[in-house]
């Protein structure tokens, strides 16, 4: 009889062994110093860009807590923004395990679609793939939701397909369950990249660029507006026909020739950036210390110069650097002065319809802000319309 107790005496000593060795819980230490406090802090501060905050609230959530899912897919969130994309599936997969009630298995859903979207063939080959089985996952659980619709059309816009994204943000607009402003921000980039109708690949990549860089721009410009070609067709060939002296043919001495651009050597868009080095665009040459800067990031005021001087290059009509100088009194812009140097060529550009006011509502043309790609690819389309 004692014997036949010892197994049931040493189950009972296993299981309180394992759960001696599991994680403990941490003792709360205020009133608001509860898993979903920190949870929701931590979603929050993930949102605005603050990584380490975040992970230290998610973290909190998961000491008071160690099988509380939403702090894992947190900590899986901010080991994906951090490109630790192993110990990010690690923490998804715990949340998995722990995910409690519908809400908590969409929320891990929409987890995995967000790491899949950061990491993409780093995380998996075929990410998209994933993406669209946590969102059937999603979706077959709650079809009303606004969030697995708005990753998935992420996942979409990034993967080129720009039709089934808008699909999605409209699904979203028609839910009108939240997302909404996220939403239209995304469907209205959408339309104008499909208006522009990139037809290379550099074009589609920079479609979803949201600051243009000078390297964005040379590559465009070759790849999209194909400047190159048009300026050989426009531009007469000069041969140099002047007599030259034998005798100045040998010269003795070493003699380096210094490249246009330096800094461009091991730059991808090296061949584009020559190539409009080549051209000579006004605001794209090389800098007097023989630098590019191809990361520098361009102005809306920078851009419109571009365009100007190509629109001269290519009709061959010189006035247009002139034309609204001096003959237009009052503001057009009310962030612009009519004397800066810009001004001829933003009116250049927003008269022909090249470039519009950046704020319809305000009319500020914001000179000194950004250029998106889809924005630029949408000029040089109606560019392309005017030659």
């Amino acid at each position: 009889m004692f014997f036949r107790k010892i197994p049931f005496v040493m189950t009972c000593v296993c299981v309180l062994f394992l759960f001696a060795c599991g994680p403990k819980a941490m003792a709360p230490k205020a009133k608001l110093d509860t898993p979903e406090h920190h949870v929701t802090n931590g979603t929050k501060l993930l949102k605005s860009g603050k990584i380490d905050a975040a992970f230290r609230e998610f973290n909190r959530a998961k000491e008071l807590d160690p099988k509380h899912s939403p702090a894992y897919v947190g900590l899986g969130l901010v080991s994906g923004y951090n490109s630790d994309f192993i110990s990010g599936l690690e923490n998804m997969k715990n949340a998995e395990k722990y995910a409690r009630g519908n809400n908590q298995e969409i929320a891990v859903n929409v987890g995995y679609m967000r790491l899949y979207i950061m990491g993409g063939e780093k995380v998996e080959k075929n990410w998209l793939k994933k993406v669209k089985t946590e969102f059937n996952k999603s979706t077959a659980i709650s079809p009303d939701l606004p969030e697995p619709y708005f990753y998935m059309g992420i996942a979409y816009k990034i993967s080129f397909k720009f039709s089934e994204a808008a699909n999605q943000f409209v699904k979203i607009l028609e839910l009108d369950k939240g997302y909404i402003k996220e939403a239209d921000k995304e469907y209205a980039l959408i339309q104008k990249i499909e208006r522009a109708m990139p037809g290379s690949k550099v074009g589609k990549k920079i479609a979803l660029v949201e600051k243009m860089t000078r390297a964005d721009v040379a590559a465009l410009f070759i790849e999209e507006l194909k400047i190159n070609e048009l300026f050989a067709k426009k531009t007469q060939k000069k041969f140099d026909v002047s007599y030259k002296s034998p005798e100045k043919k040998f010269v003795t001495g070493m003699y380096t020739k210094v490249p246009p651009a330096t800094d461009i050597e091991d730059h991808v868009l090296k061949a584009d950036i020559d190539a409009v080095i080549a051209i000579g665009i006004k605001g794209l040459q090389p800098f007097p210390d023989h630098t590019y800067k191809p990361y520098k990031t361009i102005t809306r005021a920078e851009y419109a110069m571009m365009m100007e001087d190509i629109l001269i290059k290519i009709t061959g009509v010189d006035e247009l650097a002139t034309r609204f100088i001096g003959i237009i009194n009052v503001p057009v812009f009310p962030d612009m002065r009519n004397d800066l140097p810009f001004f001829n060529a933003v009116m250049v550009c927003t008269t022909r319809g090249i470039m519009t006011a950046k704020d319809i509502t305000t009319g500020e043309f914001d000179p000194k802000g950004p250029v998106s790609g889809a924005e630029a690819l949408l000029s040089i389309r109606i560019l392309k319309t005017q030659f």
